[in-house]
């Protein structure tokens, strides 16, 4: 079963879809970035603040947060540690 995570301003993904959870400060993820926004792949969900994570989904689509990843992690860990004690 899949289950969503707030990934910051209001914004949810669907922790089911997450492929990988990368920080933007290598060259090609700026790249895999630039490219997904040039294609209409790129989600924004950042609010105009500095992308600190970038999701991949499964579907070639990238979601940018403003919450580093490693609190995206921890959410998404902490939902699965929830749905395995229920």
């Amino acid at each position: 079963m899949s289950h969503l995570i707030h990934i910051g301003f209001g914004n949810i993904v669907n922790t089911g879809k997450i492929i990988a959870i990368v920080t933007p400060d290598s060259a090609p993820v700026r790249r895999m970035v630039q490219r997904a926004k040039e294609s209409g792949a790129a989600i924004d969900a950042t609010q105009g603040r500095k992308t600190k994570a970038v999701l991949v989904m499964e579907n070639s689509q990238i979601v940018l947060s403003a919450l580093l990843p490693e609190t995206i992690a921890n959410r998404a860990q902490t939902e699965k540690v929830e749905e395995d004690e229920a």
